[in-house]
């Protein structure tokens, strides 16, 4: 057994010992010591501004994008919403010991459905350090221990982080950092399942589809946010206009951004010279069908690739279609199951568009960028699932718990 390998099992056994100690504690104590850590955040801006100063200038160094960089990237103001989110978390209902259920039998036992702890987590994330703190409070707010496992390029923010967090009197070991980055060590997590209950990827779709070869337990993933705006024959034009840029361009980089506009033949002439004045004045490259290229001379021919492409730039694939099936049919087939909106007043084609559109969050008259667990009242999200089974959607507190039953009796047996 490697060193690397060893380290990690250790960290899993430790986890097991630690959401044992979690699950003894009440919400008011997770929550005093969720508020410590938002206060440990706040008093410690000089020393993370100091760690990710050292993954920036590593960065650049490595050549990453500007994109890239910004994702890297803390300031004051970042550090603060980090603390605001777990003081946020730290406010919303703890949905350990909710019953979702109970019943009495004939003979008298009484039954009860809680929710539980999953118990122990596995989150391995690229990027962004602020995941670091989002993951370990949701985890820790609903009982369960968690490894954490960010990327090479924000290994000091993420230490740093971390190291934060656990000085705010949380059982020991019940937020713990892997601190390697190399490959060996997502293998080593992912075949762990003696200690880990569940593992979450967040990052390229390469390393979602590693992880999933090689877990040998319950993974949750976050696949490509392939998004779809549908532009119905009875929509608001002007409306359709304004929910297209701020999908595509209020923050192209994230996985709720648009990616692909479909269009209703009978208002594409109409709709689309207003639309490309719109988003091209935003710097976005239209890449469009044949039709789209007779009305929109100067847009890139778009090819079969386009449809199932995740951009995360200001690129935006455009498609004249027949009507809503023709659009149902489109995203069902080149879609990420994650995040499709229909613009239209005709509220039975949205009622029909939201039934038939096999995507986890779907929209009418509302921008994609909305599919996210701070919008949806959540706090801090762990991802967003585009799974069918056990979490679907932006993943808040619920999607962290499991669930048992509970019998109380009277001395009843079967005999």
């Amino acid at each position: 057994m490697s060193t690397i390998e060893e380290t990690i099992h250790q960290m899993g056994r430790q986890a097991r010992a630690a959401a044992y100690a979690l699950n003894q504690l009440t919400s008011d104590e997770k929550n005093t010591i969720l508020r410590a850590m938002a206060a440990a955040v706040r008093g410690s801006v000089a020393e993370l501004l100091e760690a990710n100063g050292k993954d920036l200038e590593a960065g650049r160094a490595k050549g990453l994008s500007a994109a890239m960089l910004d994702r890297l990237r803390l300031d004051e103001a970042r550090v603060e919403a980090m603390a605001a989110g777990i003081d946020q978390v730290a406010e919303l209902p703890d949905p350990v010991g909710q019953v979702l259920d109970d019943w009495q039998r004939p003979n008298g036992i009484r039954i009860e459905q809680v929710r539980v702890p999953i118990g122990t987590i596995g989150i391995i994330y690229e990027s962004r350090p602020n995941v670091t703190a989002d993951a370990a409070v949701l985890c820790f707010k609903t009982g369960n221990a968690t490894i954490l496992r960010g990327g090479s390029e924000a290994i000091h923010s993420n230490r740093a982080i971390a190291a934060v967090l656990n000085q705010a009197g949380a059982p020991e070991h019940a937020i713990q950092l892997i601190p390697f980055t190399d490959r060996e060590s997502v293998a080593v997590m992912a075949g762990m399942d003696e200690w880990l209950d569940l593992i979450i990827p967040r990052g390229g779709k390469g390393l979602i589809e590693t992880v999933v070869s090689l877990a040998r337990m319950p993974v949750i993933k976050h696949y490509d946010g392939i998004c779809h705006l549908y532009v119905d024959r009875a929509a608001d034009l002007e409306m359709a206009v304004a929910l297209a840029v701020d999908s595509k361009t209020q923050k192209p980089g994230v996985c709720n951004a648009l990616e692909t506009m479909l269009v209703h033949r009978e208002v594409a002439a109409e709709f689309l010279p207003m639309a490309a004045e719109a988003l091209r004045a935003k710097g976005v490259e239209l890449r469009g069908c044949g039709e789209t290229l007779r009305i929109l001379g100067d847009a890139k021919p778009a090819t079969e690739e386009d449809w199932d492409t995740e951009y995360l730039d200001l690129i935006l694939a455009i498609k004249v279609v027949d009507g809503e099936q023709a659009a149902v049919d489109h995203i069902n087939r080149h879609g990420s199951h994650h995040t499709e909106t229909i613009v239209t007043n005709d509220e039975e084609a949205a009622e029909r568009f939201l039934r038939a559109v096999d995507s986890a969050c779907v929209f009418h008259n509302v921008s994609t960028r909305f599919a996210d667990g701070g919008e949806f009242g959540f706090g801090a999200e762990i991802g967003i699932s585009t799974d069918k089974l056990h979490a679907r959607g932006p993943m808040g507190l619920r999607e962290l718990t499991s669930y048992q039953y509970r019998a109380r009796g009277e001395g009843q047996t079967k005999g």
